[in-house]
């Protein structure tokens, strides 16, 4: 069975909709997100029309969780709580009431996906650095662990960082972010995960990006938020 990976498209369509364009052409059977559908970026709605129509199975990111309460924005920085108030007010009925019902984690033969970390999931907590990486491990007992979150695309084994994946050992890969790249590259980014050889491949890809920073600034929404796109920060 060959994944396609997505998350953290943060209300970014143009990206999306690229992103769906390439996952086209992999002959996937099926298509997971990781969380973080909105926030930051300009068209809620749409990307959260596009999930339903495109993927089965859906996770809760913290920015999904704090479209449909502002108490769960209480740590994000200015910039991202501004995004997520505008959010609320954009968002239909039906977009709220989908982004409520989503689930912290699933996992399904030997592979565990989860937005954040999958210590404690519905805390966010961030894979960063070798400590979170052994607690992260120390929290799921599946051999593979899907995560987004941090927006940084990363293979890595109980050792640390990897090149690839295998069956001989335990992984936790992240697959980046489709809408805000924080890697220091603006280019999209997802993966393509084939349980027949359990092999993992990360796409990058170039998208419309000027139109969705335009987007960001006509809706009223920080400028910063706007800029990073380009900057891949």
């Amino acid at each position: 069975m060959r994944f396609a990976i997505i998350s953290d498209i943060h209300s970014n369509l143009e990206a999306l909709t690229k992103a769906f364009e390439l996952i086209d052409q992999e002959s996937v059977h099926e298509i997971v997100c990781l969380g973080d559908v909105v926030g930051y970026g300009a068209n809620p709605n749409e990307c959260v029309n596009l999930i339903r129509s495109r993927c089965r199975i859906v996770l809760r990111g913290n920015h999904d969780a704090a479209a449909v309460n502002p108490l769960n924005a209480d740590s994000f920085t200015k910039n991202a709580r501004i995004a997520a108030d505008w959010t609320r007010q954009q968002l239909s009925a039906e977009s709220k009431q989908f982004l409520e019902g989503l689930p912290y984690t699933f996992s399904r033969d030997g592979i565990l996906f989860v937005h954040s970390s999958p210590y404690q999931p519905e805390s966010w907590y961030y894979v960063l650095s070798e400590e979170d990486l052994e607690v992260a491990f120390q929290n799921f007992s599946e051999q593979i662990c899907f995560i987004g979150h941090s927006h940084f695309p990363g293979i890595f084994s109980e050792d640390g960082p990897a090149k690839a994946v295998n069956r001989g050992s335990r992984f936790l890969v992240n697959v980046g972010s489709i809408g805000q790249p924080r890697d220091g590259n603006s280019k999209l980014s997802f993966g393509i995960f084939d349980t027949e050889n359990w092999n993992y491949r990360n796409i990058r890809s170039e998208y419309p990006l000027q139109i969705a920073a335009e987007k960001i600034l006509r809706a009223g929404l920080p400028r910063a938020l706007s800029d990073r796109l380009a900057l891949g920060m």
